[in-house]
């Protein structure tokens, strides 16, 4: 049975949250327990959605009402072990300044337990490299909406490929299977609940 933390969160009732939050933590309970409760509370939304009962705002404001519930928890986390689910990198394409799409993908990540190194937006090929090889992250994501952009995504495949080869997740509005293919991508998500889904199928395939 869902904790009344987690039925709150996927309820989106943020002072509700935050007023629990602040009294279990001032009970004594445990931080990761409630990290832990915040994330099945996630998991819920993320189902909602997939059901069509939320939609893309309700996707962003349970991301808002999971960080500030964090904003809380974190203080209590120094000198506890908390465990990642996997590391991703993730930027807009180079010659594309659009990062809303990716902005809600890192936040869902994040509240699913990713380590998320955002790049930014307009992000040469180099970068994804570098950062790749600085943190070892066996995934990158990478975000697209002009099509004038698609030799960029071409070229930072590539060039991760030569470099270490992780696996290379896509999303934006003009993204297709038919795009996926002709950069050299692995897959492709249609939105950020698809994104994280195939994350976490990158990250148990590494485990």
């Amino acid at each position: 049975m869902a904790s009344e933390l987690s039925q709150l969160l996927a309820g989106l009732e943020e002072e509700k949250v935050l007023s629990l939050v602040r009294d279990r933590l001032g009970r004594g309970d445990g931080p990761l327990t409630l990290v832990a409760e915040c994330r099945a509370g996630m998991a819920v939304v993320g189902e909602r959605y997939e059901k069509g009962e939320y939609f893309l705002s309700d996707l962003v404001m349970s991301a808002e009402v999971f960080r500030n519930a964090m904003g809380l928890i974190e203080p209590h986390l120094k000198g506890v072990a908390v465990g990642s689910r996997g590391v991703v990198v993730m930027g807009t394409a180079q010659g594309d300044i659009h990062d809303i799409g990716k902005n809600i993908v890192a936040a869902m990540l994040r509240c699913s337990g990713f380590t998320v190194y955002d790049l930014g937006v307009d992000v040469p090929p180099l970068a994804f490299v570098e950062k790749v090889k600085e943190t070892g992250a066996p995934v990158v994501g990478m975000s697209v909406l002009l099509t004038t952009s698609f030799n960029s995504l071409k070229q930072t495949v590539e060039a991760l490929r030569a470099s270490g080869n992780p696996k290379i997740l896509i999303g934006g509005g003009p993204v297709s299977d038919i795009v996926c293919s002709h950069v050299g991508a692995d897959g492709w998500g249609k939105d950020a609940m698809d994104a994280v889904k195939l994350c976490q199928r990158y990250a148990d395939a590494r485990q």
